[in-house]
This record gives structure tokens, C-alpha cells and sequence, in this order.
């Protein structure tokens, strides 16, 4: 959060992030380059500008592969979160590396061209009937737009503009730039037939993807399905033991309906609020408490425990729900209060304070 718009706020986190992903970038073009034509005969038979061209169009694929696989990965283990964080910089570099691809590919065949570049490419392969020659030089282009769209509207300033479900709907056309990008492999690789090896792992990377989508949609099916336990007074749900919250840190339960509550427990109190962060709804039960604010883990929008209200000057809300203890168990009424209903943290008695729960490391399940 910031009082006002920037190009990237950094933190040290972030700055490892790049730094890390920067160093694999820089680590694969140099292995294509180096053993690319030590392995493959289709890349040693041609000129290091397509040998570039190459490196920079693979590595486009395989990243834009990664970005979709982070989402499913960071849903089945626990472990690949981090990753999730700051996937806004990985898909940001994919467009850049993208667009790499295709400066490369416009300056090496239509250098000399006597018609300007753009207008070469569009006209140059007209073989529209025609299933081994067809013009995939379109669906990369068109994949590469939709990247660009999706990096310059990537910044907080276009999500609060576009309002987030229009500003989500934009985004969900990653998958037809991915799909855009598997058809530009593939018919480019039936024009180039010496050389499948790219077909055949972006193939291999679809049905990766198909598989850790259908796995983690089942799991998240079967979270939604499977609500916390009910007491036996109603409306209250279980959603825990107070020995299972850490403290600064949630636990989360689920209501009927699969409406997801995160428990936070901070300074001797407890406070349930909606796991659904109002900025991009992003899992606050898989944050913790900062300063006293509950903080989500993607991009820090923060919100105080009484009210589910951002602070001044910011307007986020999220919804709070009524606790209870029962013993040491931690009851939520499922009912959602008005959005910015004060409701201070439920005090947890003296007995039962010394239950405290370790911190989980990170990483871990």
C-alpha cells in the first residue's frame, strides 16, 4: 500500500525475487547458446541471429508456462507461495522477453524487406487453407499483445481505474495468449520440421498444466465443500483449537457455503475476518499481523483487526464475522457483519493464554 502510485515499490524481498529470476534468464540464453547447438543439428545448421530468436521465443514459453503453473503449484504445496507473492514481476518479464523475441524475429527477416516490417509480416504467409503452412506467425502476435496489455495494466493504478472484477477479466486472458502461443509453436514447427523438440515441450508443458489445474481445482472443490464442523448451538461453525494459532498468524475455517474465515489470534485477542483481500483477493489467512494490522501476504494491503477497515487514507474493507470460545475452541458465526462494523478482538481468557502454537517456518505445509 502507498499513499500514491509508483512505477514498483521495492523491498527485499522483491529485490531477491528479480534478482533471482534475472540470473536463471540470463543462465538459459546462455545454455541455448552454448550446448542449444552442441545437442540439437536443426540449431547448429543455423545463424546465431535464429539461434537468439530461438533462445528468447523458448524461454518466453517456458515462462509464461511457469506463471500459470505457480497459482495450482502454490494451491497443492504449500512450499511453491513465495512464488505466488510476486508473480505480477514474473509475467511483467515474460512480456519483456516476449517482446525480445519478436524484435529479433522483425529485424532478422524483414531487415531488408522493401515494405515496412509490420506490413511484411502480416502479408508475407498468406497460406490460410493451408494446416502445415498457415500463417502462425498471427498467433504470436496476437499472444504478444495480449501479454503487453496484461503488463502495462498489471500496476495498482489500472486495478483501481478498471475496478478488480473488470480489471480479473482482463486478466484471465492469459490463457488465450497461452493457447495462442502453443498454436504459434506448433504450426511453425510443422513449417520447420527439423526441428520438434519445441513442439513437443510446449505439448508437454499443456498437459502439465492441464493436470495441476484439474488437481488443484479438485482440492480447492473439496475445501469449499467441506465447511467447518458445527457447533452444537446454532448458527456457530468450529473452525479450530486456540493451541493452533500462532501468534500474529490464522487459522482458517470455512462456513456453509464455502465462505472462508481466517481467525487471527494478536496481543491476547482474537479477530475473524473474510480470508479474501479486497485488493486482488488474495489469502489473508495465509498472512499475519504487522504493527497491529492484519496483513495480506501478496501486496501488503493491510486492514484493522476491530473493523476490517484499511487505515486513512486508505478504503479498503473486508467483512468481519462474531467469535466465541468454547473451552479452547474457536467458534465463528458464519453470518458476515456490515462491511465496517466495529467489533473489538474477543479477549482470550487468562487460562487459556499460555496455549500458544509455534509459529509454522516458512516454507512448511
Amino acid at each position: 500500500m502507498s499513499l500514491s502510485y509508483k512505477p514498483v515499490i521495492w523491498n527485499r524481498t522483491k529485490i531477491i525475487y528479480d534478482a533471482v529470476m534475472l540470473a536463471g534468464i540470463f543462465i538459459y540464453i546462455l545454455i541455448f547458446l552454448r550446448l542449444g547447438p552442441v545437442i540439437s543439428s536443426a540449431l547448429r545448421d543455423t545463424d546465431l541471429p535464429i539461434q537468439r530468436m530461438r533462445a528468447f521465443g523458448s524461454l518466453a514459453l517456458l515462462m509464461l508456462t511457469i506463471v500459470l503453473a505457480i497459482g495450482p503449484l502454490a494451491r497443492i504445496d504449500a512450499r511453491f507461495i513465495p512464488l505466488l507473492y510476486n508473480r505480477r514481476h514474473f509475467g511483467v518479464m515474460t512480456a519483456i522477453i516476449a517482446a525480445t523475441h519478436a524484435y529479433y524475429v522483425l529485424g532478422w527477416y524483414f531487415s531488408f524487406s522493401p515494405t515496412p516490417q509490420l506490413t511484411a509480416l502480416f502479408t508475407s504467409n498468406t497460406s490460410f487453407t493451408s494446416t502445415a503452412g498457415f500463417p502462425f506467425e498471427l498467433f504470436g502476435v496476437f499472444a504478444l499483445v495480449i501479454l503487453a496489455v496484461l503488463a502495462v495494466t498489471s500496476h495498482d493504478f489500472w486495478l483501481s481505474f478498471l475496478t478488480p472484477p473488470v480489471w480479473k477479466a482482463i486478466h484471465m486472458s492469459v490463457y488465450f495468449a497461452y493457447a495462442a502461443v502453443i498454436l504459434h509453436v506448433a504450426l511453425g514447427a510443422l513449417i520447420d520440421r527439423r526441428d520438434l523438440a519445441l513442439a513437443f515441450l510446449s505439448l508437454g508443458g499443456l498437459a502439465t498444466l492441464c493436470v495441476l489445474h484439474l488437481i488443484a481445482g479438485r482440492r480447492e472443490t473439496s475445501a469449499d465443500a467441506a465447511a467447518s464442523k458445527k457447533a452444537p448451538e446454532a448458527p456457530w461453525v468450529i473452525v479450530g483449537d486456540l493451541s493452533e494459532i500462532a501468534e500474529g498468524r490464522a487459522i482458517i475455517g470455512a462456513a456453509p457455503g464455502g465462505e472462508r474465515i481466517a481467525v487471527f489470534r494478536s496481543k491476547g485477542g482474537l479477530s475473524a475476518v473474510s480470508n479474501i483481500c479486497s485488493h486482488q483477493n488474495g489469502p489473508i489467512g495465509e498472512g499475519k499481523v504487522v504493527i497491529g494490522f492484519i496483513t495480506c501476504p501478496w501486496h501488503g494491503y493491510q486492514y484493522r483487526p476491530e473493523d476490517g477497515c484499511s487505515p486513512p487514507p486508505f478504503r479498503e474493507r473486508i467483512r468481519k464475522y462474531r467469535l466465541r470460545l468454547e473451552g479452547s475452541s474457536v467458534l465463528v458465526d458464519p453470518e458476515p457483519l456490515p462491511l465496517g462494523t466495529k467489533l473489538e478482538p474477543l479477549a482470550i481468557p487468562a487460562e487459556l493464554l499460555p496455549a500458544v502454537a509455534a509459529p509454522k517456518k516458512e516454507g512448511t505445509v
